[in-house]
This record gives structure tokens, C-alpha cells and sequence, in this order.
């Protein structure tokens, strides 16, 4: 169902209407007799999968750790289970849900990042005499094959001389290269409104590629803004639908940032400042009925130790989505599939989860979170966000999470036992093959970046 984009019409109440989850609703009574105990394969749904999670939260882990979760029926709009789901703890980089559904919504889907060449002067016997404008606007994507086209863009004005300079204008956003909270020994991306490949060097590059397509330059570098009236000679553009692949799939950070960057200017603001995109999410989080003050925003990927969200935020974001196709549509194929692809490739594999759930992961020390969709075994589209911090190895709380989504897609005729067991890998023995004396290696081992 989710799958295949298909929005359900819906049987809205009064609190639904309003912006307020239902409390669960129980959709057949079940008499417990002395001499019988009730188990799972016999409870109807949503009891059955109540009762799996029950049945999860006694494990050991969460005697020395926090965990917070929520689960909502979509299908039916009603609330299936909470616990600590009002708790405001780090997201990590489930942050970047917040940040993709925020963008969504205020840009819209054919929303795209561009960067601009503008040149100003005259242009005589091939010569350019002026100055050329490389004018950033935060595109995480834009690389070697953009540059070149802005070189080609000059050879068709017949351009083989420039004497001027290269003017680079990072006029977009303010000059922090770092965002608010982040730790100075972590892997983290550069904030600049003009990069390539992820550096900050494009004027550099500009020239590099001029001169390797044997134009003549005369140049020097300069920092300033682009003059009103000056002659466009190429913008580059990447579309909202692939900086989110990327950003979601793979937790890009810097594409995450980027798109926390457009939120922020699509005020009209210039410099634009994170403070500005943070105005924009809070509008959303009052939109969906929830008060901004018990949230703290301090970016847009979830790098920075100042993120406080809660489960209730999440599953309320990922319900404004899944009611809005302009939204779910460019949000839900870029969340990575249990088993399949992106940051859940090798989770979930196996089991009735694989293929089904389609989530944001969230990681960094001792925080381990995952929120996003998946379809129980009676079709019924859902929403969950679970939130584990305080764990001390995250591989617990990625192990607690997939036990969870295993409850909600297992087959309503399963145990308990059977809807929440760990994947027991088949082993296959194979010959060895004689081991090769070991070389010295050098230490190469870097930080890896949040999740």
C-alpha cells in the first residue's frame, strides 16, 4: 500500500480534525478466562501487536537506557500504542526527517538548488573584459560536469580571453562554516553556499577547467555580491527530489544542511541563518498542533548536541505526510527499505519487515532512533518513531527498533516468540584456505559520520 503511493480517504473525528491523536481504541472485546492465557496468535489486531511491544519493553537494556516510542494507524486514524512518546530526547539524524517533510511542504516538489555564472564587461574579438560572477546557492550536488558547463556556456558567447576576475558571491546564507552544536572532532560537512564535491574551492576549480579548455585567462579572485543587471551565463540546477534521495538514503549531512539552508531563505532573508529555518519547521510543528517550546531545533541533520525532539513529533510529522501526497510523494521514495537499500540495507533481512518498512535511521554516541512507515499484516498502513538514548552500544538499540517493526509486520497468526526472534544467519561451512602472513598495516581508521 505504501509502496504503491495509494492515499486512503479518511474517517476523520472531532480530535483528528483538530490536530490531536486519538487514544487507542480497542476493536474487539476480549474476555480472559481464568484458565486461559491469552498470547499473541490469538489476540485480534492492534491487541496483538500492544501486546508484542508490552512484552519488548521488558528487556534488560532499558533497566540502564531511555527508550520513547509511538505507533499510529494510519488506515484508521487512531493511535495504537505510546510510551515516553511526550519525552524530548536527541534524535541524531532522524532530525532529517524533520528537516525533509519541513521542505516539502514550504518548497514544494519542483523546488530546485541552483548555482549561476554571470558575467559583467564586454565581450570583443573573443576577449572578455570584466568580471565573471559564480553566485552559490547551497547545491550539495553540484560537481565537475556543472563546471564544465559553465565553461562551454563561455565558449558559445565566443569567448578565449577573459582578463578580469572571478568574482566567487556566498551572499546566500551567513559566513558560519559549522553548524550550532557540533563536535569539533566529527566528520562534519562545510556550510558554504558554493562548493564542489562537497569543498569549498569552486573559483579555484572554475579556473583550473578554463584554462584546461585552453581559454586564456587573466585572472584574480575576489569575494562580493552579484550587481543588479549583469548577463546570466548559465545556472545549474539539481531537483529537491535528488538532494533528497541522497540525504535520506545515505544520511548525507551536507545535503541535509543544504536543504535546512533553502528552508531558511525561502523567507527572502539574505544572509539567510539557521535561526531563519528553525522559524520555518516551528511554523510546521504549530501547524500540526504542537507547542514549539518544548522542541529544540539546532540544525537540519541531527550533527548537533542541541536536538531535543520527541516521538510524538515525529509520528505527527509523518502523519501530516502520509495526508498530504504533494508530500508523501517526493518524502516516502527517498526513506531507505528494511533490507534493500540505504542505512537499513542489512537491517531486518529475512523477516516480514524486509522490503516493508521505510524509515529514517538516527545515530550518533550512545543514540540510536528510527521513525518512519511500514504495513501491518491486515493492510493497515502505519507510522512509528522509536527513540533509544543512553544506550552504550547503538547495535542495542538498532536491535530493540527492528524487533519492534518485526511486531507490527508480522502475520497475525504468529507467536510472539515468532513475530520478535532475532535472525539467526544460516551458517555454511566452507574449506579454509591457508592464511597468508599479515603485512603491517598503517592506521587509517577515520571517523565515521552520524547516522
Amino acid at each position: 500500500m505504501l509502496a504503491a503511493f495509494v492515499l486512503p480517504t479518511f474517517g476523520q473525528n472531532d480530535d483528528a480534525a483538530n490536530g490531536t491523536l486519538t487514544e487507542p481504541q480497542e476493536t474487539a472485546e476480549v474476555t480472559v478466562d481464568s484458565l486461559t492465557v491469552l498470547t499473541t496468535d490469538t489476540l485480534p489486531f492492534p491487541l496483538n501487536i500492544r501486546q508484542r511491544i508490552d512484552t519488548l519493553l521488558t528487556a534488560r537494556m532499558l533497566q540502564r537506557s531511555q527508550v520513547g516510542l509511538m505507533v499510529y494507524d494510519l488506515t484508521a486514524d487512531s493511535l495504537i500504542y505510546a510510551y515516553n512518546e511526550r519525552q524530548t530526547m536527541r534524535p541524531a539524524s532522524t532530525e532529517k526527517l524533520v528537516t525533509a517533510i519541513t521542505a516539502i511542504d514550504r518548497l514544494g516538489g519542483s523546488y530546485q538548488f541552483r548555482t549561476s555564472l554571470y558575467c559583467s564587461g564586454s565581450i570583443g574579438d573573443g576577449v572578455l573584459t570584466g568580471d565573471l560572477f559564480l553566485v552559490g546557492g547551497m547545491d550539495p550536488a553540484f560537481g565537475h560536469d556543472d563546471l564544465t558547463a559553465f565553461v562551454e556556456s563561455l565558449r558559445r558567447l565566443g569567448v578565449d580571453t577573459i582578463r578580469g576576475r572571478i568574482v566567487s558571491d556566498r551572499s546566500m546564507k551567513d559566513a558560519d562554516l559549522l553548524g550550532e552544536g557540533w563536535c569539533w572532532d566529527d566528520d562534519n560537512p562545510v556550510l558554504s553556499p558554493l562548493l564542489i564535491n562537497k569543498k569549498d574551492e569552486v573559483a579555484s576549480r572554475f579556473l583550473q577547467a578554463l584554462k584546461d579548455d585552453g581559454v586564456v585567462t587573466e585572472i584574480s579572485f575576489a569575494e562580493g555580491r552579484l550587481p543588479a543587471g549583469l548577463q546570466l551565463v548559465c545556472t545549474r540546477t539539481h531537483t529537491i527530489d535528488q538532494i533528497l534521495t541522497k540525504m535520506m538514503k545515505d544520511s548525507d549531512n551536507l545535503y541535509a544542511e543544504s536543504m535546512f539552508y533553502q528552508l531558511a531563505a525561502s523567507g527572502g532573508q539574505r544572509p539567510s541563518k539557521a535561526a531563519h529555518a528553525r522559524q520555518q519547521v516551528q511554523r510546521l510543528i504549530q501547524k500540526v498542533g504542537l507547542n514549539v517550546s518544548d522542541y529544540r531545533i539546532a540544525d537540519g541533520s541531527g550533527l548537533s548536541l542541541y536536538n531535543y525532539l520527541s516521538p510524538e513529533l515525529h509520528v505527527r510529522l509523518l502523519r501530516y505526510a502520509y495526508r498530504n501526497a504533494n508530500v508523501l510523494t517526493h518524502l516516502l521514495p527517498s526513506l531507505p527499505i528494511a533490507g534493500v537499500d540505504g542505512t537499513l540495507k542489512n537491517r531486518m533481512k529475512g523477516t516480514p519487515a524486509e522490503g516493508n518498512v521505510r524509515a529514517k535511521t538516527g545515530t550518533v554516541s550512545c543514540v540510536s532512533c528510527l521513525a518512519g512507515y511500514c504495513t501491518a499484516d491486515n493492510g493497515h498502513d502505519l507510522c512509528f518513531a522509536i527513540m533509544n538514548n543512553g544506550v552504550m552500544k547503538v547495535s542495542e538499540g538498532r536491535s530493540f527498533q527492528d524487533r519492534v517493526c518485526r511486531a507490527l509486520c508480522a502475520p497475525q497468526g504468529q507467536t510472539l516468540k515468532q513475530a520478535t526472534a532475532p535472525v539467526v544467519p544460516s551458517v555454511t561451512h566452507k574449506t579454509k584456505a591457508p592464511k597468508k602472513p599479515q603485512k603491517a598495516q598503517k592506521n587509517t581508521k577515520r571517523k565515521k559520520r552520524r547516522r
